[in-house]
């Protein structure tokens, strides 16, 4: 096990590790989370002895091995991928040349009967059997099958490696320590760079990892199923639960307002001790007692309470202007970079209101598409058409990258705002956590995370009704990411987003749209309606043709082959599909509209005089047919709900 004794590291005035102490077993599936800037990466490399604490010490098993997966990878140049995964495996490859000199060796001499030959039989023998236990035998099967699961092509890994970008770098660095498999598996991030396949492989690697982990990630879904144990740090302290995220997230509420209570109490018995020694310091006859009171209370183990970070992002939509029903149509889009075939023949339309994902492999054409349609890129042919009144902000996924660092946060705001706003720019920056003199931070000073909430806030400047999302979560912690959920789904305008967490897109969209081999696919549902529906819930092997294995108990049926629709009954269907999609949408909005009338209304009756009030009849009769009228839309949706469904099981799209 991994023992971290009395750690305590200072940075400038800031104490960010207090004396903590943790251990790690050898099995343990650790999520190690916290707000950003607490400490969890500084933590991450003292266990790897990358940096010393202050104060304190780390322990760990001799000859123990870890693997460390950090945001500050960098990859040596001139090797191919394929050589680069194989550097993993360094000393089985050096066993490797030590069995060729053998074998060669033991073909030139004859000396069958000496001591020497002997020897070297032997040392084959026992260098042969670590060679295979090692995976020497299957090392670069291994190799292609790992950079597979993360994403890499076949003909990816004859490239040298720096052809690729820094996300693809970080995959070839984590398939290197995937493939070493220490004994201590350290990983910061490693879902950062990754599409949605790419992590339901990677969790599906780690759930059969016989060594530890330890893991910071802001991905609620790949926490959940990864780890079982939860360490949180906090304002230099630590706070060790054994559970997953979700269900820590319970235990600290409850453990909180335990300490809470505890603490009350105790503060009622100290002020009533401290009355009762005033009382008795003032007569000579109790001033023995008043003297046991004041040891008494000395004694006492006081009750503290950690202290609770409570800033947060606080983030709305202003309304969306009214745009027309169409807000996209998108018609025979294609793009090409040179002899790069992109995006071919993409149609698309979006109507007013509707939010939809872009999902689907990195390199697909999500963010080129995105661009296309704001226009920061031009099609290679076909046409995107605006609709009426379409105002439309866009938040890119490097965009808090290309801020200007020379500028103050403030001066960032200011470069874009309308006269009007100009006197509530500074409320508008609190709200995003950038209060004070955070306003007259340099850019250049400012975190990933910071720099994303800036660029956020600068996109909300002026009224929105298309709102194209790229990758918005990157650098978000989970709670300013359930934040900007929580906004998003009181959002009344139309919405893309492009995303590969899941939990971020868990019931925020109706329709999800695939981007496969060039082609986009339409799935009606949100991402978790979408894995369900693709055979094993794994992009990957849906995209390299696998199909549902057949049950042992029923005879394989012959395979129907596909319908080939033309052009215009592929429009005639999606067109049915709209109309459906729209019934459905109407009675929700109806629905949604008729319980905030019955939640006024019973606010309305809930008053100490409603009774009293001449319109209480009238307002009484109007709560009752809200209430009727309420279960007729549930039926309605009911109905229209299971005609979509039935539909789009009987057309496929």
């Amino acid at each position: 096990m991994i023992s971290a004794n009395n750690i305590w590291i200072k940075y400038g005035d800031r104490v960010l590790l207090d004396n903590i102490n943790v251990v790690i077993g050898e099995r343990d599936r650790v999520g190690l989370v916290g707000r950003n800037g607490a400490g969890k990466s500084t933590f991450l490399k003292v266990i790897a002895k990358e940096i010393s604490p202050d104060k304190g010490t780390i322990a760990r098993p001799t000859n123990s091995t870890i693997g460390f997966l950090h945001q500050e990878m960098s990859l040596p140049k001139g090797k191919t991928v394929m050589n680069e995964a194989l550097s993993a495996f360094s000393n089985v490859i050096e066993m490797e040349k030590r069995i060729e000199e053998m074998n060669v060796e033991m073909g030139e001499r004859t000396d069958y009967e000496s001591q020497g030959y002997t020897d070297l039989l032997n040392e084959f023998a026992e260098v042969n059997d670590i060679f295979n236990l090692l995976g020497g035998a299957t090392m670069e099967a291994d190799c292609e099958r790992v950079l597979t699961g993360l994403g890499f092509k076949s003909e990816d890994m004859d490239r040298l490696t720096e052809e690729f970008s820094g996300g693809w770098q970080m995959r070839i660095a984590l398939a290197k320590i995937l493939l070493t498999r220490p004994d201590y598996m350290l990983l910061d991030e490693p879902t950062n760079h990754l599409d949605i396949e790419s992590i339901i492989w990677l969790e599906g690697f780690l759930k059969t990892y016989e060594g530890a982990i330890i893991l910071i990630s802001h991905d609620k879904t790949f926490l959940d199923r990864v780890t079982n144990r939860t360490v949180e740090i906090d304002h230099g302290k630590v706070y060790d639960y054994k559970s997953n995220y979700s269900k820590y997230l319970i235990l600290r509420k409850e453990r909180r307002e335990q300490l809470l209570n505890a603490y009350k109490n105790q503060q009622k018995h100290i002020e009533h001790t401290e009355k009762l020694i005033d009382k008795f310091r003032a007569k000579a006859s109790k001033a023995k007692l008043a003297q046991t009171l004041i040891k008494q209370l000395e004694k006492i183990d006081r009750v503290e309470l950690d202290q609770e970070n409570t800033s947060a992002l606080k983030l709305y939509f202003p309304p969306a202007p009214r745009s027309g029903e169409v807000v996209l149509d998108i018609k025979s889009v294609k793009k090409e970079y040179g002899d790069l075939l992109v995006l071919d023949q993409i149609d698309f339309q979006l109507l007013r209101g509707e939010q939809v994902a872009f999902v689907g492999k990195n390199g697909e054409g999500k963010t080129t598409l995105s661009k296309i349609i704001v226009g920061a890129e031009n099609a290679t042919a076909g046409d995107v058409v605006e609709g009426h009144n379409v105002k439309i902000g866009y938040y890119a996924q490097n965009q808090a990258d290309e801020l200007d660092g020379k500028l103050t946060v403030l001066e960032t705001m200011e470069q874009r705002c309308p006269d009007e706003l100009r006197t509530k720019l500074r409320g508008i920056l609190g709200a995003f956590m950038f209060s004070g003199e955070d306003a007259e931070k340099k850019v250049s000073v400012l975190s990933g995370g910071e720099r994303a909430r800036l660029a956020i806030a600068k996109m909300l400047l002026h009224p929105i009704n298309l709102l194209i999302l790229d990758e918005p979560t990157n650098h978000l912690d989970i709670i300013s990411k359930q934040v900007l959920k929580d906004a998003l789904a009181k959002y009344d305008g139309s919405m893309i987003v492009v995303s590969h967490d899941r939990d971020f897109l868990d019931g925020m969209t109706q329709r999800t749209i695939e981007f496969n081999n060039k082609k986009i696919h339409e799935h009606l549902g949100d991402i978790n309606y979408f894995l369900e529906r693709r055979a094993f819930g794994n992009f990957r092997e849906v995209s390299l043709g696998d199909q549902p294995k057949q049950s042992k108990h029923k005879s394989a049926e012959k395979k129907e082959a596909p319908v080939i629709l033309s052009k215009e009954q592929r429009r005639e269907l999606e067109k049915e599909k709209k109309q459906l999609l729209r019934a459905v949408q109407s009675n929700e909005k109806k629905i949604s509209q008729t319980e905030e009338k019955i939640a006024q209304y019973e606010a309305e009756m809930a008053k100490p005089d409603f009774y009293n009030a001449a319109n209480a009849n009238d307002t009484l009769n109007a709560y009752n047919q809200s209430k009727a009228n309420l279960d007729k839309h549930y039926t309605e949706w009911e109905t229209a709900q299971n005609v979509l469904e039935a539909w789009t099981d009987k057309h496929k799209i």
